[in-house]
């Protein structure tokens, strides 16, 4: 078998697991690779095969219903995966068509037998007897509205697209919309960060705009850099350095204040957290009430010499046990994740709109719990890495009406400006709030929405 067919075959076997057991991409993909050996370049024709194809699933799926004349729920799961590969080679990729149509035929072949290989073979080559610009063509004209014809042509479900649109509109710049959509079918260029006051930036690297700690190697494996850290530099999207940033350094740090970072999983902020308390004298905490992010969190804090505590609680609970005891506190809320779609392809098909009520309940919950864990005079930091106005400034809506006079809202634009090493400008939202949101079409991050709020 040679390398491009190992890619393949690689490629295929993410998609699988993807779809039949909820397996993560992000997490599977490195395993399968090193299993398989693969080259270098190899490695990379896997990666964009398996990431483009999940990207663009939903545009592949309507051109696979057209040149199938079925629905794709109709197809067997193993062999529509095939398709799938070999539409994203036909459409998107250089790889030649003859090799596209041949590898994705042997692959359903070896799925479901010679009856689907000869269906999959007849796909495909109705597929390739025709160029990209005729099947958006077509696929735009399925359309029933605008809102799905957006969805169809840049591979989000509608629900998502008209969640986009709020959140830009919030800003005043619904126009930006197929941008964003744009952004998120982008591979992301690998971020890393060099934790303050305990690693330096390479100088042959190139640093973010934005982020002081933020940097992306310009050749070369990162992973390289990252092993020989001692775990001081690590791959972390620039809007997750920021938002750590703009907790500790929305004002001056006071020595022996004592930090909670709430929900802590997988460590990336926590870690960040952990060195700027280990250079201004501050003592930080952290939760996290899975067992195995809480894992997670330790190995992200091994290269800090800082002893952190690591509980594994409700964050609910955990704060209800510590009243009026922390100066500064991180709720990174578990969110949809629409904010980092460039980075997880695959949660655009796993949330729904369904999801949003239980998810923005726990939040409120979260975030109202944390304030009562704040000294008064100490801040919370309301992070998540989704722009959805229902997940960021509803939440934060309710529980300022719930606390009252209690509370106030700093400016989290304000703090994210004064971290950064450039304006990022950030734009005002139409709600009057402080609330900072960064976007992946016009910062190169995720979409990561802020929040600051002090308990009086």
């Amino acid at each position: 078998m040679t390398g491009a067919q190992n890619s393949r075959r690689v490629a295929y076997e993410t998609l699988r697991a993807v779809h039949e057991s909820d397996a993560y991409a992000n997490l599977l993909l490195p395993k399968l690779i090193d299993r398989a050996g693969l080259t270098t370049a190899d490695a990379g024709l896997a990666t964009e095969l398996a990431y483009g194809t999940l990207r663009r699933e939903g545009t592949y799926d309507a051109v696979i219903e057209i040149a199938a004349d079925r629905g794709v729920h109709d197809i067997d799961p193993a062999v529509l995966d095939a398709l799938r590969l070999g539409v994203h080679q036909l459409l998107s990729t250089r790889v030649a068509s003859h090799a596209a149509v041949n590898e994705s035929v042997e692959l359903a072949r070896g799925a479901a037998g010679r009856g689907a290989a000869g269906f999959a073979n007849a796909v495909l080559r109705r597929v390739s007897r025709d160029t990209p610009g005729d099947w958006m063509m077509r696929v735009a004209d399925s359309a029933r509205s605008d809102d799905e014809r957006l969805g169809l042509l840049f591979s989000h479900p509608v629900w998502v697209v008209r969640a986009f649109r709020r959140a830009l509109a919030a800003e005043g710049r619904a126009e930006e919309l197929e941008a964003l959509l744009t952004a998120d079918n982008a591979s992301p260029r690998v971020t890393m960060a060099a934790l303050p006051g305990l690693a330096e930036i390479p100088d042959d690297a190139r640093r973010t705009p934005y982020s002081p700690l933020g940097f992306r190697s310009e050749g070369g494996d990162p992973e390289s850099v990252i092993r020989g850290s001692g775990g001081r530099v690590r791959v972390q999207d620039e809007g997750s350095q920021l938002a750590a940033l703009a907790l500790t350094r929305a004002f001056p740090i006071a020595t022996g204040e004592r930090w909670l970072d709430l929900c802590a999983g997988p460590g990336g902020k926590t870690a960040v957290l952990a060195a700027e308390a280990l250079a201004h004298g501050a003592v930080l905490e952290a939760n996290e009430i899975s067992p195995a992010r809480a894992g997670l969190v330790r190995q992200a804090i091994a290269g800090v010499p800082l002893d952190v505590d690591v509980s594994e609680q409700d964050g609910r609970a955990r704060t209800a046990e510590h009243p009026d005891t922390y100066d500064r506190i991180l709720v990174d809320a578990p969110c949809t994740g629409l904010g980092a779609l460039r980075r997880r392809p695959e949660a655009r098909w796993r949330k729904s709109p369904a999801d949003v009520p239980d998810l923005t309940e726990l939040q409120r919950e979260l975030l109202s719990s944390a304030l009562g864990a704040l000294k008064p005079g100490g801040v919370v930091a309301y992070v998540t890495c989704s722009p959805h106005l229902a997940e960021t400034s509803g939440v934060v809506a309710e529980v300022m009406r719930e606390w009252g006079a209690a509370v106030e809202e700093l400016s989290a634009r304000e703090a994210v400006t004064a971290a950064s090493l450039t304006d990022p400008g950030l734009l005002p939202q139409a709600d009057g709030s402080g609330r900072a949101q960064l976007w992946p079409h016009r910062h190169n991050t995720d979409a990561m929405s802020i929040t600051l709020l002090r308990r009086r």
